[in-house]
């Protein structure tokens, strides 16, 4: 089975998730170690989610620039609006990608 970008992030992001869910479905202890420890694991996870978003952005720029070079190499006449769109690709792409490690990192 090949396994594609879309699918390793679609399935690093559904063990996340999982282990959010592991995390809030165990033994609701009162005592105050156990809210700690719930309390660290979600930081935990939202610290992963925030570095799986900078792959995807990462990835998301990687591949507007590749695809900007081989549009350029086929017909060099155009270069000038393709790469006017992809500067506003690149950074559409990167203001999501800050915007989502942001949310992790306050969550």
């Amino acid at each position: 089975m090949k396994m594609t970008k879309k699918t390793v992030l679609m399935v690093a992001g559904a063990a996340a998730a999982a282990c959010a869910g592991l995390a809030h479905a165990a033994d609701p202890a009162t005592t105050h170690e156990a809210a700690v420890a719930g309390t660290a694991i979600g930081k935990g996870i939202a610290a992963l989610g925030s570095g799986l978003a900078v792959v995807g952005g990462g990835l998301g720029i990687g591949l507007v620039g590749k695809g900007a070079v081989e549009s350029i190499a086929r017909q060099p006449e155009a270069s000038g609006k393709i790469q006017i769109n992809m500067i506003l690709a690149a950074a559409l792409i990167e203001g999501a990608t800050l915007f989502a490690v942001a949310v992790g990192f306050l969550a």
